[in-house]
């Protein structure tokens, strides 16, 4: 096995251990507040911000903490990711996904009421526009903080941590606030539920494509790189000011 196989190989598996434990915590605090009431929509809210955090700064210097298929497409579109690996980490996020959902099934007893994934509450129309509006500023964010050497990157998990909580905040009351297919994908195949399904496999691929995009429109300055680097490390820039 050549040397970087064995490197795609560790990428994959960061992949699916992230997406995995995105998923189970994420979907498994709506069933237990489903189930039990105890968590409560902020909770949930802080509960998806929270584990994609967490699993951004576990695996991102691994994998480069997708979780979201895309997001993966994005970064291939825009050159940021190699799109010969493409497949390989989609399929890896929709295999973790179902199997975070498999595990919630088991451990819990699942019902209608208690699914876990997503579903339009008002218009197809609507869901689709909000998925489209909350991916868009999900990936405009990821690609400032994670693609950009110019921001401050020992903060990229807490801003896109932050930009989920918010937009799970906004419209998780409408769509579920999916802004990933697979996570998505997951609950749907474990559970047969399929209504809606097309929205959140289309709506956040689009958004994502539009936030990238639309990133790039405004990524480049006049200014020469060194100079825009100068504050690209809020801890550099902190230990310089505490030396000084």
């Amino acid at each position: 096995m050549r040397w970087y196989e064995c490197v795609m190989y560790y990428q994959i598996i960061a992949e699916v251990i992230g997406t995995y434990f995105v998923v189970l915590l994420g979907c498994g605090s709506v069933v237990v507040n489903k189930i039990h009431g105890s968590v409560t929509f902020p909770g949930i809210c802080v509960v998806w911000g929270l584990i994609v955090m967490v699993m951004v700064y576990s695996v991102g210097h691994i994998s480069g903490a997708h979780f979201n298929p895309s997001v993966t497409i994005t970064f291939a579109i825009f050159r940021r990711f190699p799109l010969t690996e493409l497949p390989l980490y989609i399929i890896a996020q929709i295999i973790a996904a179902i199997l975070a959902s498999g595990t919630l099934y088991l451990l819990f007893d699942v019902t209608e009421d208690a699914y876990f994934g997503t579903l339009p509450v008002g218009s197809n129309v609507q869901a689709l526009v909000f998925e489209i509006l909350i991916s868009f500023l999900l990936m405009f964010v990821i690609s400032g903080v994670a693609t950009d050497n110019r921001a401050i990157g020992e903060l990229a998990g807490i801003a896109v941590g932050m930009t989920i909580l918010l937009n799970v905040f906004v419209a998780g009351p409408v769509t579920g606030a999916s802004m990933n297919p697979a996570r998505s994908i997951g609950p749907a195949v474990i559970m047969k539920t399929y209504n809606g399904l097309w929205i959140y496999i289309i709506g956040p691929t689009i958004g994502t494509i539009l936030g990238g995009f639309a990133y790039n429109l405004i990524r480049f300055t006049d200014k020469p790189l060194r100079e825009v680097t100068r504050s690209s490390s809020f801890l550099r820039s902190m230990s310089r000011n505490i030396t000084h």
